[in-house]
């Protein structure tokens, strides 16, 4: 699908979706723990699906009723007769979803269950190291990454990991969700600093809220300093009865970047002291000079006085999109740095970000691993390849607002990964669409 837009502000107040984020995380717990529960869910898309789907195939039951997931967990440990079969055990199909992989790979191995993941896109290509090679230490063993379908078998063994801060966060927190399925006490060993350290409190959170207890040490070995995150079996997942995911703060941020190029924009039902680290969208748009307006469950943006900066985005990566395209259109020089771990995205992020930009007319390059921004007053439009990226497709529909010639968008279809009702809201907001 092919979309055109034509320019024409942006502005007014529109309901945050579910975080998919914490979708994932609430219902691998759910469906770890004893009993039943029901998670307020009132969106969905193509990542949360896959994981539904994935949970489903391991022999939980997931159903939705109206606004609600109704989820019946895994009928105990998995074996022969309480998994849905396929030609290698349990068959899961992730998707593009990189959540769902990273997620499910080390719950699979703590269930001690034979399975085979699969997955579209980009996804074969995702790294796994060094999450990999820990699960084979741990008594699994696993098909070559790199190529699907990845099979997995044997029953990881409880211990001591030893993961990378600089790696995906992804992995601490996939090792989190396993570590109450092990047979005694465990320890993920992170070196410092963690990249990405807010998606780990995030998964914390939700483990928390099914009753399983996280403690946080810190260690220093030999000059190196660690964190130290401990589960233990003792504390095993319970359920609450009924949970809800909290508002989306990583697509609520491009709403939040069109207010910023305009004449305001409110996104209602976000927490504001929520642990999703995209939360920090609200104070880079105010150090890009936006007029940023916090009032309870309600983030509200509008332009300011815009002006170039230099921030550090590894804590808060899949938010380069949209500041990017506000960059591009506030006066002077805006650096974005630690963006090396976009290159590993449903895109390499880095280049379809400065693409996607520059087809628009704006001038920004890549230095490495940043991004280098010169502001302009307008851009003058033109054709950008989506990359079937959701995040670029959605990044071009909002620079597209303050453009002075039609935009025309790529394979936009791909927003459904993260946000299929992104083009109907667009033009909730006033955004002006046609579907080519």
């Amino acid at each position: 699908m092919d979309v055109i837009i034509t320019p024409h502000e942006i502005e007014g107040s529109i309901e945050a979706i579910a975080s998919k984020s914490m979708a994932h995380r609430l219902l691998i717990c759910a469906a770890l723990c004893p009993g039943p529960t029901k998670i307020r869910c009132t969106t969905s898309s193509k990542d949360i699906e896959a994981t539904i789907s994935c949970l489903n195939s391991l022999g939980a039951s997931i159903e939705r009723e109206g606004d609600f997931l109704k989820v019946a967990p895994l009928p105990g440990a998995p074996s022969s007769d309480n998994i849905r079969t396929g030609a290698y055990g349990a068959v899961l199909d992730c998707g593009e979803s990189g959540s769902t992989e990273r997620f499910l790979l080390p719950v699979v191995a703590a269930l001690g269950c034979d399975a085979a993941l699969t997955g579209h896109g980009r996804l074969a290509e995702r790294p796994l190291s060094p999450l990999y090679e820990e699960l084979i230490a741990g008594g699994c063993d696993l098909t070559e990454q790199g190529t699907f379908p990845l099979k997995v078998s044997g029953k990881l063994r409880n211990g001591r990991f030893e993961l990378p801060g600089n790696v995906s966060s992804q992995y601490v927190s996939g090792l989190l969700l396993a570590a109450p399925h092990l047979e005694g006490p465990s320890e993920i060993r992170v070196t410092m600093p963690i990249e990405s350290r807010p998606y780990v409190n995030l998964t914390i959170s939700a483990l928390e809220q099914f009753g399983v207890h996280v403690t946080e040490t810190s260690e220093r070995d030999q000059n190196t300093d660690y964190t130290v995150f401990a589960v233990s079996p003792s504390t095993p997942y319970r359920s609450p009865g009924e949970v809800s995911v909290e508002g989306d703060w990583s697509n609520a941020a491009f709403w939040l970047a069109a207010g910023a190029l305009g004449h305001g924009v409110s996104v209602e039902g976000l927490d504001l002291a929520s642990r999703q680290g995209d939360r920090s969208m609200l104070a880079a748009l105010a150090k890009l000079g936006a007029q940023v307006c916090r009032t309870r469950g309600v983030a509200t943006v509008h332009s300011g006085a815009p002006q170039g900066c230099e921030m550090n985005v590894a804590d808060f990566p899949d938010l380069v999109p949209p500041l990017a395209a506000v960059a591009a259109l506030a006066p002077g020089k805006t650096r974005l740095t630690g963006c090396a771990r976009l290159r590993l995205k449903e895109s390499d992020r880095v280049e379809t970000v400065v693409a996607g930009l520059s087809t628009l007319g704006a001038d920004i390059t890549s230095e490495g691993d940043d991004i280098v921004v010169n502001g302009r007053d307008s851009l003058p439009g033109g054709v950008v390849d989506a990359a079937n990226d959701h995040r670029i497709a959605m990044m071009a529909a909002i620079a597209a607002s303050r453009c002075t010639g039609p935009v025309t968008i790529l394979g936009a279809q791909c927003v459904e990964k993260s946000y299929p009702k992104f083009f109907e809201d667009y033009r909730q907001l006033g955004g002006v669409v046609e579907i080519a």
